[in-house]
């Protein structure tokens, strides 16, 4: 700690990203990067703007993509909200839409960037228990069980355990939270979920976040949306245009808007990762793994007779780079991202060794 620092920086607990090891020969499971690039039209938007107009600024509302987004999900462009990744996103809604004088409601093994988000905000955290199964049970956010909140949010599918929660479970939350925003943070939604974008119409209170960086592959672009009623958008808008008034660069906006339009090339790549995730499963079952049910592209999976933090030691020493948490509930669990089927195939032959 520096003299300078202020009381308040002194005390932040910030997030820890999964690691980006600098070793050769890697095969790169533990941050739920896409194992296949970005769409090819994707790829010539964004070199179509390296020309002599980098020298200009971005739109600063972004209204080609934003354009894009409603076109793919069927709201309109006052209904979406685009941002320098969906951390920055959600950095946003943390500081703009969360009633900062009551606890704010998430599962407690969750992404773990809420809680540091909280102690940025001066938001108190409320974590709820996920269920002996690891699954979200609604019935825990309910103002009788819960109390008043000042919000909720969750990932779906979950991260890191991968678990799913229907919309049908998604719509009963929202109809029993409709005083605060309900915040849907959909980083995964698209390897086996259906989005929460279908209800925003219906429900005022709702905002809906995704990433770029996972389904449509570009983790290193860095852009994040959210959809949900103009009147949240125009809160988030607020906040941008008070911290940072060009998120997205010209490139980012570009690239972007085509990989949502290139609906082929997204749901190709989708399927393939879904199906090398079936085929990951069934080769951790087999070596005696339990496995959680996932709709994200990557597993959650504990061995009965191996020691989690041993196996990942085991598995770097050949190469092969997992996640591992130490959070008492799930520290026998590994987080494993889909690779190609040659890193899984990779994955699996080392795990059978040990």
């Amino acid at each position: 700690m520096s003299q300078f620092w202020s009381p308040f920086v002194k005390d932040l607990v910030p997030y820890v990203p999964g690691e980006q090891p600098k070793m050769t020969r890697l095969v790169k499971l533990n941050t739920n990067e896409n194992p296949y690039g970005p769409s090819p039209k994707a790829i010539a938007a964004m070199l179509a703007e390296v020309n002599d107009d980098l020298r200009l600024y971005p739109d600063p509302n972004g209204d080609r993509l934003k354009q894009a987004v409603a076109r793919y999900y069927g709201v309109e462009a006052n209904q979406v909200f685009v941002g320098n990744g969906s951390d920055e996103v959600l950095a946003h809604a943390f500081h703009a839409l969360f009633q900062h004088g009551k606890p704010l409601l998430f599962p407690d093994i969750t992404y773990s960037f809420y809680p540091v988000y909280c102690g940025l905000y001066g938001i108190e955290p409320k974590p709820i228990p996920l269920d002996e199964n690891f699954q979200i049970n609604i019935a825990d956010y309910s103002r009788a069980n819960a109390g008043e909140n000042g919000g909720i949010i969750f990932p779906n599918p979950n991260a890191p355990t991968g678990c799913l929660l229907p919309l049908a479970a998604v719509e009963q939350l929202l109809k029993q939270n409709t005083d605060t925003v309900v915040l849907v943070d959909e980083a995964y939604v698209d390897f086996g979920g259906e989005s929460a974008i279908a209800l925003v119409n219906q429900y005022p209170n709702l905002l809906v976040t995704q990433t770029l960086s996972k389904s449509r592959s570009l983790a290193g672009l860095r852009v994040g949306i959210a959809v949900g009623h103009p009147d949240l958008i125009e809160a988030l808008e607020r906040i941008k245009n008070s911290f940072n008034s060009y998120p997205l660069d010209r490139m980012a906006i570009a690239g972007a808007a085509a990989a949502f339009d290139d609906r082929e090339y997204f749901n190709d790549t989708c399927a393939r990762v879904i199906n090398s995730r079936d085929a990951v499963v069934a080769g951790l079952e087999q070596l005696g793994f339990d496995v959680l049910p996932s709709a994200a592209n990557f597993v959650f999976a504990r061995h009965a007779d191996k020691d989690a933090a041993q196996l990942a030691q085991a598995l770097r020493e050949q190469g092969i780079i997992v996640r591992h948490f130490k959070t008492p509930r799930i520290a026998q669990f590994l987080r494993i991202t889909i690779g190609t089927d040659e890193q899984n195939q990779i994955l699996l032959d080392a795990l059978k060794a040990l």
